[in-house]
């Protein structure tokens, strides 16, 4: 799957104007409110006419101004999830994911009865939207975009209206909705914790523009991606895999940067995840630390030294096959003489890496 966007718009007081690719998996469009995220989708999606630009999902225009091509909202073959479910409050909801059905695009890509395991929401099925919590009302209306057999899936802030225990209830509905399905998604949110844990492609957006776009784990760990992330949000996405749970009640996880220790998770040996490691919660040292209580130093290099927001510097580090970010002072900074090459001791506190995004 490849989704080319390229487009301009005005709107009072302000233009919209993006160039980016997307590839299959879960495509992020992250920024502020009020940075185009939602109109860019809106676009794809065919509710706003650009005034400009041309959209491409796999080779097949969906809009092209040069040539007049426009088609409208029900030939591109998109699945829509939005902010609020938008369910049937008079149908059950076996009636509101039969209902999508009707809008079908193409070939099978998943039955019902799949979509109904996938989701967990066998236990609902006679229910109606008013007897449902709001994350299941949300799975429910995943369902429904995934039986009209998508080309791609469209979700605008679907977890924005929930609290933060239904947003932990339905993330692994959607983790397993990446993993198990090849429907791309272009997802928007302003929340990096889910955008850290779920996408495979970020792209920036600041009034209007974007700012940077590509491979969400090698941008996570660009120092210049976090002038754009907010504060305190600068860090490292990590894949990892469980590799065994020790007698301590510490589990044992197999990364690039090597192997960590992290408190238990409730996950086997061989699962994979996530880790977020934020820039703060790494220090750095020339010598290997002794007689500290953190219990994972990792072996890095420095790659660069970067200005961040105040007075403090961004370090990208080289650890093992991959790379680190860490937000020291300036003043530390300089004491280290940091500079590209040197060799130094990365320490990260074990509750830094237990955040599966």
């Amino acid at each position: 799957m490849s989704l080319s966007v390229a487009l301009r718009h005005r709107f009072p007081g302000f233009t919209l104007d993006v160039d980016f690719q997307a590839q299959a998996g879960v495509t992020a469009l992250f920024g502020r409110s009020g940075s185009g995220k939602t109109s860019v989708i809106n676009a794809v999606a065919g509710l706003l006419r650009p005034e400009a630009g041309r959209i491409t999902l796999d080779g097949r225009d969906l809009m092209d101004s040069a040539t007049g091509r426009f088609l409208p909202p029900h030939r591109r073959g998109l699945g829509y999830v939005f902010q609020d479910s938008r369910l049937f409050p008079h149908l059950s909801v076996r009636q509101n994911l039969l209902y999508g059905r009707w809008f079908a695009s193409h070939g099978d890509r998943i039955g019902f009865e799949d979509v109904v395991s996938l989701l967990g929401i066998g236990d609902l099925l006679q229910r109606r939207p008013g007897a449902l919590s709001g994350g299941e009302k949300q799975r429910v209306a995943i369902g429904r975009a995934l039986l009209s057999r998508p080309r791609m899936l469209l979700m605008d802030e679907p977890l924005a209206a929930l609290d933060e225990a239904r947003k932990s209830e339905i993330l692994p509905y959607l983790e397993r909705l990446r993993d198990q399905t090849r429907i791309p998604i272009l997802y928007v949110s302003h929340a990096m914790p889910e955008v850290a844990r779920l996408a495979t492609t970020l792209v920036i957006l600041r009034d209007g523009k974007v700012m940077q776009a590509g491979q969400l784990e090698g941008l996570m760990s660009d120092p210049d991606t976090a002038a754009h992330l907010g504060e305190g949000q600068a860090g490292s996405v990590i894949a990892a895999r469980v590799q065994a749970h020790d007698a301590d009640g510490l589990t044992r996880l197999s990364t690039p940067l090597g192997e960590l220790l992290v408190p238990h998770l409730d996950a086997a040996p061989g699962h994979t995840l996530r880790l977020r490691i934020h820039a703060r919660d790494v220090m750095l040292s020339l010598t290997r630390p002794q007689g500290i209580s953190a219990l994972n130093v990792l072996s890095a290099n420095v790659r660069s030294v970067a200005p961040g927001t105040g007075p403090d510097v961004l370090v990208r580090l080289a650890v093992g096959q991959d790379h680190l970010l860490a937000r020291i002072t300036a003043r530390s900074a300089k004491a280290l003489a940091l500079a590209p090459g040197i060799a130094v001791h990365a320490v990260v506190k074990s509750v830094a890496v237990t955040d599966r995004g």
